[in-house]
C-alpha cells in the first residue's frame, strides 16, 4: 500500500493570482520560485498561449509544513456554498471573550484584504465561537 506523502488543497477560481496572493496572505505563505529558465512567473506566463496564460497560480508553506495551494481558472462562477472549507486556526486553545477577541482582531485584518465576514457562531456549549468569512471571490472560510 503506498501512503500519501504531500496533499494539495484546488481551489477553482476566475483570478487565480489574485486569489492566491489573498490567500499568501492570510496564511503566511509565498510564491514558489518559477520554473527553471523563466526569471520570474509573468514570464513562465507569457511563454504559454494565450489561452493558458493567467490560468493557474499556486502558494506554499514556507516552512513546508502546510499543504501547497493551487488555485486554477474555471469558466462558471461560483454557485452554491462550498462543500469543503478551510478552517484558519486563530484561537486554539482560546475561549469566552479572549477568543473572541483574537477572532474580531484577524477578522478586521483579513477584511482589509477584501475578505468579507458573513457571520459569528457563537460558543453553544459544544463548539467555541468562530467566525464565517469569504475569500476575495467568495469561497467561504472559517476563523476558527
Amino acid at each position: 500500500m503506498v501512503s500519501v506523502k504531500q496533499v494539495q488543497v484546488t481551489f477553482d477560481c476566475a483570478e487565480p493570482e489574485r486569489v492566491a496572493r489573498f490567500w499568501c496572505e492570510v496564511l503566511g505563505y509565498v510564491v514558489p520560485p518559477p520554473p527553471p529558465g523563466f526569471a520570474d512567473w509573468g514570464a513562465f506566463d507569457r511563454s504559454l498561449p494565450p489561452e493558458r496564460q493567467g490560468s493557474a497560480f499556486a502558494c506554499v508553506d514556507p516552512t513546508g509544513a502546510g499543504p501547497r495551494l493551487f488555485f486554477q481558472r474555471v469558466p462558471e462562477g461560483k454557485v452554491v456554498k462550498n462543500r469543503l472549507h478551510l478552517d484558519v486556526r486563530i484561537g486554539p486553545g482560546l475561549v469566552g471573550a479572549e477568543r473572541l477577541a483574537a477572532l474580531e482582531a484577524e477578522c478586521t485584518r483579513l477584511v482589509a484584504l477584501g475578505a468579507t465576514r458573513v457571520r459569528l457562531m457563537p460558543a453553544d456549549g459544544y463548539d467555541e465561537s468562530c467566525l464565517v468569512m469569504q475569500d476575495v471571490e467568495g469561497n467561504e472560510f472559517c476563523l476558527d
